[in-house]
């Protein structure tokens, strides 16, 4: 029996350190990049100001909700364990809410609102300028 257990634990030290080695390898985002605009196909967009500032237009951030503007400030988080994301600052009260909503980064062009880290991609949008 303590053979098994070691042999899962062992099994387990190396997965937990492959995924480690595997996040490291995937594709650095440069924050200085990412300022521009991004679109989706149905005309959802936001646009990343290099001075910190952010407008967003016919936006859906989460499942079954209708597209919604604003605005605020924007920083993006690195946290090195889990995905890259922009930190939307919401001021002007456009979610009916005071705070901030996670806006995740897949590559440098792509930018995409995921309500449920379980759930499907509410939308995603792509770097046009």
């Amino acid at each position: 029996m303590t053979g098994k257990r070691t042999s899962e634990r062992w099994l387990f030290a190396m997965l937990a350190a492959s995924a480690v080695v595997l996040s490291a390898c995937s594709g650095a985002v440069d924050p200085e990049k990412l300022p521009g605009v991004y679109r989706d196909a149905d005309g959802g967009q936001i646009e990343l100001s290099a001075d910190g500032t952010f407008s967003a237009t016919g936006v859906t951030t989460g499942e079954g909700a209708d597209p919604v503007d604003f605005s605020g400030s924007w920083d993006y988080e690195d946290p090195g364990t889990s995905s890259d994301f922009v930190y939307l600052g919401v001021e002007d009260g456009g979610l009916g809410k005071i705070g901030g909503i996670q806006l995740y980064v897949d590559d440098q062009d792509t930018l995409y609102f995921q309500s449920d880290p379980d759930g499907p991609v509410t939308q995603e949008l792509n770097k046009t300028s």
